[in-house]
């Protein structure tokens, strides 16, 4: 019995999710308002944790290599901070964090900083970190009304 792959060929349009905003953000009107976030591939999240991330040689305080098993030691650094204020900025459609004119209101020159500027209070900066990476599945969660709007397509 030979097995139909069609199933695994999705569409490639790119999806866009609805979250309320932080409680802080309101309208004319009072209303919440809702961010909007596009669904970032597993490609491109990893590409921006690489980015940040740093392979060197392990050396003692006199500089030399570390050998283990007649091999060089490597380390690793990794800014996971900035990687994943990298992602909520790449991933956030609105508000566009990227935006020319909001990063000189915020007196900004590295978008991957904006994320911290607009939602400077630490429950807001919680709050869209949960909602943004929740919508990418970087965290468990059942999306709810509470986490996740409705999805447009």
């Amino acid at each position: 019995m030979a097995r139909d792959l069609k199933y695994f060929m999705r569409d490639r349009e790119e999806q866009i999710i609805t979250v309320p905003g932080p409680a802080t953000f309101v309208d004319e009107n009072g209303e919440v308002i809702e961010l909007e976030v596009r669904v970032l591939s597993n490609a491109e999240i990893q590409k921006i944790n690489n980015n940040y991330r740093k392979r060197s040689i392990a050396t003692d305080k006199k500089g030399q290599p570390y050998i283990a098993n007649g091999e060089v030691v490597y380390k690793t650094e990794k800014d996971s901070a900035k990687a994943a204020r990298h992602i909520i900025a790449e991933a956030l459609v609105y508000p566009n964090l990227k935006d020319e004119e909001m990063m000189e209101f915020y007196k900004c020159v590295d978008f991957t900083d904006m994320p911290q500027l607009v939602f400077s209070r630490a429950d807001e900066y919680a709050q869209v970190t949960r909602a943004v990476f929740t919508a990418l599945g970087l965290i468990d969660g059942v999306p709810d009304e509470a986490v996740i709007g409705e999805i447009k397509n």
